[in-house]
């Protein structure tokens, strides 16, 4: 959406597609609650307003913007390229690729009777708040997600508890102080073995202590939240006429977020170079060098604007 806001402000005509039915990737599918920390300007923004205030800003510019459209080849021509969906086709000068991690998929809890409570009792994700309100719930994971969403729960919830099997947490470290500090109970090592229904409606978790062969605890709980990241692919991408190098997940660029192919940048968490940090403010950062390097390659004499405040208002 940031690309294709800046793409208009130089005055370039934009075409947005995307395979969902909805903008926003992975954070509207998976993390709209989350509180994403790294955007300048902003101390704290959850993933849902991000991505509406992403889309007030893109509309500004008038982009065409084409869902439930899967980019099936993308054809070299005379001029540009062809982009065949799953609906129409196309033509364009030049590429933006702005697809993360591609295809995603949670990881699965991989215990006994997980699949039978699967959205019932055991989530992926939290688009509803209110569906956890005064409830006690578990969170799995031991990355941001998990805590996040812990934190976030436990504003609504009777009691959280946050299950790792390891004594030591990857997120951000300010925030797993503010869990440390919070009333939620950390119950780690531990690894979540088997999911049962209560004879009130609630959900035994057994979990077992890492390391050891017959040390398990027990927790009842109303629901599950499962945060374990996810599984992403781009085979799709590996089917296109195009021969972008790196393609088992990420796609190589230069320093102008050029890809191998004449007139194709990537940007976000799909394009890789060394040093690079995959995180929602880089992708913001990468934007600019990649538009401009298109309007440089496709208007060599257009002058670049050496400052935001000589962009177009």
């Amino acid at each position: 959406m940031f690309a294709a806001f800046y793409s208009g402000l130089r005055d370039a005509n934009v075409q947005l597609i995307e395979s969902l039915d909805h903008l926003g990737g992975q954070v509207s599918a998976l993390y709209p609650y989350k509180t994403i920390l790294d955007v300048g300007g902003h101390p704290g923004i959850q993933g849902k307003d991000l991505v509406k205030s992403l889309k007030k800003q893109m509309h500004m510019m008038h982009p065409t913007i084409r869902l439930n459209q899967a980019v099936r080849d993308i054809i070299p021509v005379d001029g540009g390229y062809q982009i065949v969906t799953d609906q129409t086709k196309t033509y364009t000068k030049a590429i933006v690729i702005a697809t993360g991690g591609g295809a995603f998929n949670p990881r699965k809890l991989r215990a006994k009777n997980a699949e039978k409570f699967k959205n019932k009792q055991l989530f992926y994700s939290v688009h509803n708040l209110d569906q956890f309100k005064n409830k006690t719930v578990l969170v799995a994971g031991g990355g941001n997600s998990a805590i996040d969403n812990a934190l976030l729960l436990n504003k609504v919830a009777k009691k959280v508890y946050l299950l790792h099997r390891r004594d030591t947490f990857r997120g951000f470290e300010r925030m797993v102080d503010r869990v440390k500090q919070s009333s939620i109970e950390l119950i780690t090592p531990y690894l979540i073995r088997e999911l049962n229904s209560t004879d009130d409606g609630k959900l035994l978790v057994t979990a077992k202590k890492m390391r050891t062969e017959n040390d398990f605890r027990r927790i009842k709980v109303d629901d599950v939240v499962v945060n374990f990241g996810f599984v992403a692919t781009n085979q799709a991408m590996r089917k296109w006429s195009l021969k972008l190098k790196g393609l088992l997940r990420k796609v190589d660029v230069n320093q102008q977020m050029k890809t191998n192919e004449n007139l194709v940048y990537a940007v976000g968490d799909v394009a890789k170079y060394k040093g690079k940090d995959t995180l929602i403010a880089t992708g913001f950062g990468e934007v600019p060098i990649a538009v401009n390097s298109i309007m440089r390659a496709l208007y060599p004499k257009r002058r670049l604007p050496i400052h935001s405040t000589m962009l177009k208002h």
